[in-house]
Formats: C-alpha cells, sequence, structure tokens
C-alpha cells in the first residue's frame, strides 16, 4: 500500500481508509495509464502503416497492448487506493449484474469488436458493402462501430454488431480479383459479332483493365432481345483499386462502350408504336390512301450514312487512374477525425 501524503480520512472501504492522497494517486496511475495506452497505439498505428501484409495482426497488437494497458492501470490504481480484490466479490457481482442489464450495448458492441478483430475477415484497408447497401473502406475498427469511409470522403460509423451478425460484402478480400457486369444494348439490326468485337476493345482501351489471363478474361454476352434491341453484358476483370471505386468504374466503362459504338456505327434501340391503318381500320394498299385522299408520295432521296463522332474524354477513367477523391490514406488515430 502506498504511503499517504494527506493523512486524513474520507471514508473507510471494510478495513481500508480512503483519504485524498490514496484518491489523486489513484487518479494520476490512471491517468498515466491512459496517456501510455494512447502514446502506444499511435506508435504501433504508424507501424501498421508500414506493415504491408502484416497490417492485420499489428492492429490485433495495437488492440491489445491499448486496452491492456489500460486494464493493468485501473488495477493498480486500485491497489493504490488499497482495495483489497478479493474482498469485492459481491460488489463485483452486483457489477455484473449492472453490465448485464444497462450496459448490454456496450459490452455486445466491444466483443463483436473483437471478434472482427481476431476473425481477420474484415481488414483495416478492405472495401466492403453492408446488407442495406453502406459501402467504404475500412479505416478502423473501434470499440464501439467501424469506421467506414466513402468515395465521397465521408466517415460512416457502423455497429460492431451489425458487421458480425448480418451478410458483409468484401469486395477485396485478400486481394482478389473481382469480376464485374455492365449492362449495354444495341439496335435489333445490329451484327452481334461487330458488338463483341467493339466492346471487348474498348474495354481493353480502359486503363485499370486488367489484362486477360486464363479464365479471368474480358467477355460479351447477349443477355436478351426484343422487337427494338438486343441486350448484352460485359464481363470484365479491373484492378482491385477500381473495384474499391464501383460508381466511377461503373461510369467509365459505359462511357468507353458508349464512345466505341458509335464510332463504330452502331445505332441504340429506339422503342416506338407501329400503328397502321390495317391495325385501325381493316384497310391497305390502294384503298387505305384512296379512303384517305393521299396521293403516292415521291421517292425520298436516300439518306447519307452518318459520320461516326469522335471518343470523347471519359472523365470517370481519368478519375480513376489518377486516385481522385477514393483512396485516401487513413489517418493516424488523433488526428482529428472521428474515430469509431
Amino acid at each position: 500500500m502506498f504511503d499517504d501524503p494527506l493523512g486524513w480520512e474520507i471514508f473507510r472501504l471494510g478495513r481500508t481508509a480512503v483519504t485524498p492522497g490514496t484518491i489523486l494517486t489513484a487518479v494520476l496511475i490512471i491517468g498515466a495509464a491512459a496517456v501510455a495506452s494512447r502514446l502506444a497505439r499511435i506508435g504501433i498505428s504508424r507501424l501498421r502503416g508500414k506493415a504491408g501484409r502484416n497490417a492485420p495482426t499489428m492492429l490485433i497488437v495495437e488492440k491489445l497492448v491499448s486496452y491492456g494497458l489500460v486494464v493493468i492501470g485501473v488495477f493498480i490504481a486500485m491497489n493504490a487506493v488499497g482495495l483489497d480484490l478479493s474482498s469485492l466479490a459481491i460488489f463485483a457481482g452486483a457489477l455484473g449484474v449492472g453490465i448485464g442489464l444497462g450496459l448490454q450495448g456496450v459490452v455486445k458492441e466491444f466483443v463483436s469488436g473483437l471478434v472482427l478483430i481476431f476473425d481477420r475477415v474484415l481488414n483495416v484497408g478492405d472495401y466492403v458493402e453492408t446488407q442495406d447497401g453502406v459501402r467504404g473502406t475500412v479505416q478502423e475498427i473501434g470499440p464501439r462501430a467501424t469506421r467506414l469511409r466513402n468515395n465521397d470522403n465521408v466517415d460512416i460509423l457502423v455497429p460492431n454488431s451489425k458487421l458480425v451478425e448480418n451478410p458483409i460484402t468484401n469486395w477485396t478480400f485478400r486481394g482478389h480479383g473481382r469480376r464485374i457486369h455492365i449492362p449495354f444494348s444495341v439496335d435489333a439490326n445490329a451484327d452481334k459479332e461487330k458488338v463483341r468485337d467493339v466492346v471487348l476493345e474498348a474495354a481493353h482501351k480502359v486503363p485499370f483493365t486488367l489484362p486477360d489471363e486464363g479464365a479471368r478474361k474480358a467477355q460479351v454476352w447477349m443477355t436478351g432481345w426484343d422487337n427494338w434491341g438486343m441486350s448484352f453484358e460485359l464481363l470484365v476483370w479491373p484492378t482491385i483499386e477500381a473495384v474499391k471505386r464501383p460508381a466511377g468504374m461503373h461510369a467509365a466503362y459505359t462511357w468507353a462502350i458508349d464512345d466505341a459504338l458509335r464510332c463504330a456505327g452502331i445505332a441504340q434501340p429506339r422503342p416506338g408504336l407501329d400503328l397502321t391503318l390495317e391495325n385501325v381500320f381493316g384497310l391497305k394498299g390502294e384503298t387505305a390512301r384512296d379512303a384517305l385522299k393521299l396521293q403516292p408520295a415521291a421517292l425520298a432521296p436516300a439518306e447519307e450514312e452518318p459520320t461516326p463522332a469522335p471518343a470523347a474524354s471519359n472523365d470517370a477513367a481519368e478519375d480513376l487512374m489518377s486516385g481522385g477523391g477514393a483512396d485516401v490514406e487513413p489517418e493516424e488515430p488523433g488526428s482529428g477525425q472521428r474515430s469509431a
């Protein structure tokens, strides 16, 4: 037990006298433990930023050290006050009931955060999508919530239990590539082979498209047709960096496909209404023209084939390659951003 510089007693806990000196000593110990925990977290976080593939392991070390220092500081402070921990069994039981009733939500989120850290299916830097459509890069797994940052640089706090209990799509799990689908349509009279060749060429010109390799190659699938047009899908494998920005990636491929189709003179589908006098009045040919008192129309000159328009600047592709707005590095703890 520590010597008390202030010798007067405030109250007693069993046989232990609590004085201003013991209280001040306990507060200083807890404060020192909190400062040490924060400094350790900042230091390990900086090392984690340089750890590369070992970053998930460093995150576990960071959480264990930071939480452990605080817990150790609390126990030392209690000992400094002179409390006999073995005599607090009744108090600990009551505290446990209180936690179970009043703080069960906090404990649930804390335990869920530990599960996320040790399970390692969700790591800092992964791009994930929740069941309700929230997307973002994991910035921090905190004791209460996980902080995601979307491609508009907005931080979103998702409760840890939500990530543990509900389905989560991890688009960049273990750095594996992902195939994405880009739908488009063309006129019903278009040449399917020409459409396929033109679109594949355009897809390979997009700078973040991975080269064809084995089963991972760009493809064009025909998915349907009607009287007005044919529906297709471009299946392509982009880089992991592009996968983290799905809206911009989709916009870039859609822009490239439209440019390629226009330059190749492939028309877009134009739905319309086919209405004839035979359908409405049962008249056709000369009878229909005489009923409407119309003269035979002169032959119209043949229309010249339109000149294909030049390809325009693909802003989405340029933005993805420049990394603008999305791939923001996680800040260090205590830098002023919201923490989870």
